[in-house]
């Protein structure tokens, strides 16, 4: 081994420039070595954390569609003939029913008024019939009812006494056959007539749709041409003396019946609501009901958000490529912009509304074979804590045991290495990337290093 008097000889006869690349190496090697020992004093675990706030949870879901119905309503006739009097104007108020105008029908005009009447009429007679056939299936439920408890009754004394009360002797097994031949019969012919009773309403319900649309027919093929709806007349199109003629339908063989309506005119109305459909998933469609509040926007208004409430859903769905939607319609809360129809449209359904709660950033929970639990920070060590979650949305979650107001909540794992803040993306619940917005909820995100 080399001695210290030895390396000391050697150095002093190097040359000069190797002696200043000794020193330079045996720097760099030390401060090498310091930095290393120094980072794996300093190293610590870092932490983006959020506080837990009281506040109100506000669940929506979302979904798409078009305005359904605008400011305007056409006014359609399907009569042909000659225009003998305009009773209005452009610009003009009229009142629902008002009359418009009269058309002296030609020779099919009047043939289609008149069947159009009598259909009227064969609908009228149709839910006559439907409210009779529902006190007859009432009637018939209630009798067979009877037959089912009488027959229950004798099966019951089989059973337990097992003398026949009309012959004073055992039943004998043809008598036990027909007793439980007769119940099962009975409950069969109940079942039956019960279930005729319960439809005889939607056979109702179907004949006045029935009136309503026949009602409605008869007035297109009319002479007379009322106004739908109040409003103001616009783009009337009638004047005196002139010929209107039939639109030919491609979807009936009659010759009668093969016409169609046509717009003459439409009736503003200044304060109309407007009405969308909206699409909703099979999951979102069993959140929503009727009058729950909703927000809607616009691409064609885009710095502007409208309210309204859910009016009605159909529940029967439409199939498209396999994938079933629920149409949904929202009717809006009067406005003065105007929106025209076939508008596409967004919309935020509100399904609950949670006041009052402890809210926390919904990227801090972790559900593992159904518990929930939440890392909290508690001075200066990281806990564990089991949460009872009472609802949710896309960045909050309310919580109503294990968290409370201020405490500090850890949303995700930083850089480990001291003094470096970048974010591995390593959350200790998943990745989330940079800076959050934790939805409404106004917290700081601070760093914690332990």
């Amino acid at each position: 081994m080399l001695k210290i008097s030895q390396l000391k000889s050697f150095f002093k006869g190097l040359p000069l420039f190797l002696k200043i690349l000794a020193l330079f190496i045996i720097v760099a090697l030390s401060w090498i070595v310091f930095k290393k020992i120094g980072a794996e004093k300093k190293q610590t675990n870092q932490y983006e954390t959020a506080q837990a706030e009281r506040g109100t949870l506000v669940v929506s879901v979302s979904a798409s569609g078009t305005i359904s119905s605008g400011s305007s309503t056409d006014i359609l006739t399907s009569a042909s003939g000659v225009v003998s009097k305009v009773y209005v104007k452009n610009g003009e108020k009229v009142t629902k029913g008002q009359k418009i105008a009269e058309i002296a029908l030609d020779d099919d005009a009047r043939a289609r008024e008149t069947i159009a009447y009598a259909a009227y009429i064969d609908a009228i007679n149709a839910e006559k019939t439907a409210q009779k056939n529902k006190v007859t299936a009432d009637i018939q439920m209630w009798k067979d009812r009877q037959a089912y408890l009488d027959a229950q009754d004798a099966q019951n004394d089989k059973n337990t006494v097992n003398i026949n009360p009309a012959t004073n002797k055992a039943y004998t097994d043809n008598e036990v056959a027909i007793i439980d031949k007769t119940v099962e019969q009975t409950k069969k012919a109940f079942e039956a007539s019960e279930t005729a009773f319960k439809n005889a309403d939607a056979q109702i319900n179907k004949a006045k749709a029935q009136i309503t649309s026949a009602w409605l027919n008869y007035l297109r093929s009319s002479g007379t041409i009322r106004a739908p709806v109040s409003g103001i007349i616009s783009n009337l199109t009638l004047s005196s003396g002139m010929t209107i003629a039939a639109v030919s339908s491609s979807t009936s063989n009659s010759s009668l019946n093969s016409v169609s309506t046509q717009k003459i005119g439409s009736i503003e109305n200044p304060n109309a609501q407007y009405q969308a459909i909206v699409n909703l998933t099979e999951i979102d469609v069993t959140k929503v009901k009727p009058d729950q509040k909703a927000t809607l926007t616009l691409d064609a208004f885009a710095d502007k958000t409208f309210t309204g409430k859910v009016l009605s859903i159909d529940t029967n769905g439409k199939v498209s490529s396999g994938v079933t939607t629920y149409p949904t319609t929202i009717l809006f809360d009067p406005t003065d912009t105007r929106i025209y129809p076939n508008m596409a449209v967004t919309a935020k359904i509100i399904t609950d509304i949670k006041n009052d709660v402890i809210l926390i950033p919904s990227s801090a929970v972790r559900t593992i074979n159904g518990q929930s639990t939440v890392q909290v920070m508690k001075n200066g060590k990281v806990e564990t804590v089991n949460v009872e979650i009472i609802g949710s949305n896309d960045t909050q979650t309310a919580v109503a045991e294990g968290i409370n107001e201020g405490d500090t909540v850890i949303i995700s794992v930083l850089s480990a290495a001291s003094g470096n803040n970048r974010s591995q993306n390593s959350s200790i619940f998943g990745a989330i990337g940079g800076n959050r917005n934790f939805g409404n909820m106004g917290r700081n995100i601070q760093v914690i290093t332990r």
